[in-house]
């Protein structure tokens, strides 16, 4: 007949410390963190992704820049590229704005109007980077921090555990053996908190990437495309505002690069 053994994590639980115990809810608290980015950054990643080739789709097959601006007032900004464009129908209203004498110039109009339009969307992409890094630093600090505090725990448990033995004058193999593996077990908490973090950060950073370059390389076609001369004015953070206003213009009887060139 063999004995129940008694040893676990259980046990383990029931003899912690209040020290033991913060370390494990520590790592609760990061794995909990982890595989919540990981869900909803995997979602949006998804959703983005598909949004983006929808909204490339439809820019590349329309006919003239007021094609493109109906398409956003319809569909509004909801990923990086159409914020991308957004930024550069604003920063034609923007010039329009301050060129009709609406607004007197100052610090904020410093620049030819091309420096002005790259600023613009430099400006687009960098919210987008920063949009699309939200959460890495976490999952950076898990991934690097949680083998070590699952460590640290193991050490205090089995200090604790071999405190316990000395006290009780049982040094025998079988006496180590379960407090210490019990101890372990933080080690191997710690290991399970980091590696879904570390492959989620890499992940996402990769995908980021890739996102960005894209983003880059569509910059130099919506800067070719709305190289004008520009100034500075107020921006309007309201897409189907701006739209309309560039519908408009193109509707007055300029063709989309005639309207796009006229201030040059």
């Amino acid at each position: 007949m063999t004995m129940e053994n008694p040893l676990g994590f259980g046990h383990f639980l029931a003899n912690a410390d209040g020290i033991a115990r913060f370390i494990l809810v520590l790592m609760l608290i990061m794995s909990v963190g982890t595989w919540y980015l990981i869900a909803t950054k995997g979602i949006q990643s998804i959703r983005s992704q598909r949004r983006s080739a929808a909204f490339l789709k439809a820019f590349w097959a329309a006919d003239s820049l007021d094609a493109v601006a109906r398409h956003l007032r319809q569909s509004g900004v909801t990923e990086p590229f159409s914020h991308l464009v957004h930024h550069g129908f604003t920063a034609v209203e923007q010039h329009r704005f301050g060129r009709d004498g609406h607004k007197g110039r100052g610090l904020v109009d410093a620049g030819t109007p091309d420096e002005f339009l790259t600023r613009a969307l430099k400006r687009a992409i960098n919210q987008d980077k920063s949009r699309l890094e939200y959460g890495q630093t976490f999952l950076a600090t898990v991934a690097s921090s949680a083998p070590f505090v699952g460590l640290f725990g193991t050490v205090w448990g089995i200090y604790h555990a071999l405190m316990a033995i000395g006290m009780s004058g049982q040094g025998t193999l079988d006496k180590v053996a379960g407090p210490v593996g019990e101890a372990l077990i933080m080690t191997a908490i710690g290991l399970a908190v980091a590696i879904p973090a570390a492959v989620a950060y890499n992940a996402f950073a990769r995908a980021n990437r890739n996102t960005l370059a894209e983003l880059s390389s569509f910059a130099h076609d919506v800067f070719t495309f709305l190289a004008t001369g520009l100034k500075n004015a107020p921006q309007h953070s309201d897409v189907a505002a701006t739209s309309d206003r560039i519908i408009a213009r193109a509707e007055a009887g300029k063709p989309a690069r005639e309207l796009l060139r006229s201030a040059s």
